[in-house]
């Protein structure tokens, strides 16, 4: 087990190290045209990683016991700021999206805690197997974050809502509820993951742009053909770093939403195919941890933090390739963005923490 902590301990130095270069790479000429600065977003991306290892630190000194005992009110109290997200003199609205706090400069997005809360939650739930009314339990679960992703659909926040509910569906599985519950469950949800879809304009106009980005390369197809021009330009072994052009002032959320675009084109194909080959690593070693835990719950946070992580890359790689409708999704521990970096740092925090030797038993896989 200790090989394997520092497995992941190494690898997320390294993304969150990559992270700190292509984050001021990708913001240093937009950084200087809007705030005269070309290390704005360099220097807050700093801050959140030492209030992100801060955090990390506190959270790998619990004992899982106490986390676990603390699962239900820490999802409580997540579904509560989510909701006060919603109340006009507390929570920010940008771009006519309300999902922030704001905290003298800094921004706290409450969405990303009620991921976490929830795999914690749902594990609790889902890891007490003896009860006569398991089925009444998962059912139970299934509502209490089905109102969680609610509001987080309705702030609008798609992406952040099937997230949570791919995980919550896996985590069901795995947990060994039974399939037609869930199969149900999910023909359940469809009426409103089509209405959320396809009865709400923009998001009907990114799934047009998605099919063909160039029928409308200057309107919502844009993004995605600035993307596919940084990825192609980059080539093999990519034009040298912070040479990009498309981040002069040409891809939008260059720093955020389509960082993987900027290493396309800086780093080339050698250098996404290192990021994936990481993450792949990463979800290799922590389904390893979840394999040998000897304890449900804590078998199940595990697999629920290594799947969360590794599932909002894919969606980050895929919506940057095309492969995915636009949305936008930071790349863990890489995006600049407070919330996400910090949660994720905790979550890898509490997955190191889970990997201790007296949670599991010594056995090959």
């Amino acid at each position: 087990m200790r090989r394997i902590r520092i497995s992941i301990f190494m690898i997320t130095i390294v993304l969150l190290c990559v992270g700190v270069v292509m984050v001021y790479s990708s913001s240093a000429v937009f950084s200087f045209e809007k705030y005269h600065s070309t290390t704005f977003f360099l220097k807050r991306h700093l801050f959140y990683l030492l209030v992100g290892a801060i955090l990390t630190a506190f959270v790998m000194s619990l004992d899982m016991h106490v986390i676990r005992r603390w699962a239900k009110p820490l999802f409580i109290l997540s579904l509560t700021l989510l909701a006060l997200v919603f109340v006009p003199q507390l929570g920010k609205e940008v771009g006519g999206a309300r999902r922030w706090f704001k905290i003298g400069v800094f921004s706290f997005q409450p969405s990303e805690l009620v991921k976490w809360a929830a795999i914690l939650f749902l594990s609790d739930i889902l890891s007490d197997r003896e009860k006569k009314l398991w089925g009444r339990r998962a059912l139970f679960a299934f509502i209490v974050v089905a109102i969680a992703g609610l509001f987080i659909l309705v702030q609008p926040d798609l992406g952040s809502a099937l997230g949570l509910g791919i995980v919550t569906v896996l985590l069901f599985f795995v947990a060994g509820v039974r399939l037609a519950y869930i199969v149900s469950l999910g023909v359940v949800s469809l009426p409103a993951l089509y209405f959320a879809i396809f009865n709400v304009p923009y998001r009907k106009r990114r799934i047009l742009a998605y099919l063909d980005p160039w029928a409308s390369a200057r309107g919502s197809g844009f993004q995605l053909v600035q993307s596919y021009l940084a990825l192609g330009l980059g080539g093999l072994w990519g034009v040298g770093l912070g040479q990009s052009r498309q981040k002069l002032l040409y891809l939008p959320a260059a720093q955020t939403d389509f960082i993987f675009s900027i290493i396309g084109e800086e780093m080339g194909l050698i250098g996404t195919v290192s990021i994936i080959v990481l993450f792949m690593i990463f979800l290799w070693q922590g389904m390893k941890i979840s394999l040998r835990s000897m304890n449900s719950f804590t078998q199940l946070a595990s697999f629920g933090i290594v799947v969360s992580i590794v599932l909002s890359a894919c969606l980050h790689i895929g919506v940057v390739c095309g492969a995915l409708p636009t949305k936008g999704l930071p790349l863990p521990f890489i995006s600049y963005g407070g919330s996400s970096l910090i949660f994720n740092m905790m979550a890898v925090g509490l997955l190191l923490n889970s990997a201790r030797d007296r949670y599991f038993q010594e056995r090959k896989l």
